[in-house]
């Protein structure tokens, strides 16, 4: 049975649109183009260009508590996160021992005075006995000699007395400041030996209300960094907070691991409400530049190359293909010798990337200021090609199964 002429037109129309349509589709063409890539316009906003590190609070200021003599901790008066005055007394040796040093010294003392008591009647004695020419000259010498000596016995032996009447005062710790003790060392019955060095009985940190960053920075960013710039932070114990800080001080001393070379940058913190902890590692991040109402575009745009630029797979020319050294390199101000930096960018023209170069400031990581070149405001520049790279032939002809 024949299909009447009627129905046979409305199954064909629709077949014959879809076949248009997939054609149309597949018809190199501006539209094809267009979509092939993504584009990113140019447009005015703030930049703030920043220098990340990380480090760890400390306190501003550290007093480590020690011990000039040795003993057993007898008695412990404080413990972690006590607050102290200055002078308050913080533990006990046993002073037994020094006790009795010092008794041996007193005693040293008394005969000493018993002995210039005695040398000082001699020589009286032989004076007078020399002027009634009893004795000798040499006799009346030898008797003001002992004399003398009799003297600095007892000054040395006085020396001494005072000598362990400050170790036994020592046995008894106080604090040297007022503050919050960090740390303790030692526990009640502990032998603290300080025959060599001072041991460290306890840590006070005098004021957890100031508090500073301990970073350190590599050579490359350095330069950068000044007094008062300001720094934000976060810590793992507040991970939703942002805290703030100022850049302190940059330190001269270098120090240097496997040829990589660093400085110490402190950074100062308040901490009012003391929630911050001496030890936290900070992420700390210093704002060096900052720009308004500039000129940017897409840091992804700065790092785009066609398909078919020198490098790319199918072009067997040298280069590489990557982006200039300095297409993202953001202009650190060096002076009127130094030409702000130079990078490429490639915008849309009759459906083929054309290249334009622009001359480029700082960057904030997503977006690089624009100083200067043949590109304005408002214009589309390519981040990303969404056909992706044709396999080499070449590379296709080397495998043989």
């Amino acid at each position: 049975m024949k299909l009447p002429v009627k129905k046979i037109l409305l199954l064909l129309i629709p077949a014959l649109l879809m076949a248009g349509g997939v054609a149309w589709w597949l018809m190199p063409g501006k539209s094809n183009t267009e979509n092939r890539y993504v584009t990113g316009n140019l447009e005015r906003g703030a930049l703030t260009q920043t220098v990340a590190a990380n480090g760890t609070l400390n306190p501003v200021k550290l007093v480590n508590v020690g011990s000039q003599v040795s003993g057993i901790v007898k008695n412990l008066y404080v413990d972690f996160n006590d607050r102290v005055k200055a002078g308050q007394i913080l533990l006990e040796l046993d002073p037994a021992l020094t006790q009795a040093q010092l008794q041996q010294s007193l005693a040293n003392v008394s005969s000493a005075e018993a002995q210039l008591e005695l040398a000082t009647a001699n020589e009286a004695r032989t004076r007078g006995l020399f002027a009634q020419e009893y004795v000798t000259r040499q006799e009346l010498e030898q008797s003001v000699q002992v004399l003398k000596s009799a003297r600095a016995q007892l000054a040395l032996s006085q020396a001494q007395a005072d000598r362990d009447r400050t170790n036994l005062s020592n046995t008894v710790i106080r604090s040297p400041v007022s503050g919050v003790v960090v740390s303790r060392m030692v526990d009640t019955g502990q032998t603290v030996a300080a025959s060599l060095q001072a041991p460290t009985l306890f840590t006070i940190a005098q004021d957890l209300s100031k508090m500073q960053i301990d970073t350190s920075y590599a050579e490359a960013d350095v330069g950068a960094i000044h007094v008062d710039q300001p720094a934000t932070f976060r810590v793992d114990a507040f991970p939703n907070r942002s805290f703030r800080g100022v850049v302190h001080q940059v330190r001269l001393n270098p120090t240097t691991q496997q040829n990589v070379v660093t400085y110490d940058v402190v950074v100062a913190v308040d901490n009012p409400d003391q929630k911050l902890m001496p030890g936290m590692t900070a992420y700390v991040n210093i704002t060096v530049a900052q720009r308004q109402d500039v000129l940017m575009l897409p840091n992804a745009a700065l790092r785009f190359r066609p398909a078919d630029a020198p490098g790319r797979p199918g072009k067997p020319q040298g280069d590489s293909g990557k982006p200039p050294a300095d297409s993202a390199k953001p202009n650190t101000g060096r002076g009127k010798a130094d030409a702000a930096p130079m990078g490429t960018v490639y915008v849309l023209e009759n459906g083929q990337p054309k290249p334009l170069r622009v001359a480029v400031g700082i960057t904030d990581n997503r977006f690089t200021e624009v100083v200067g070149g043949e590109i304005k405001e408002g214009a589309a520049v390519i981040v990303e090609d969404r056909q992706p790279p044709a396999k080499s032939s070449a590379a296709a002809g080397m495998r043989l199964f």
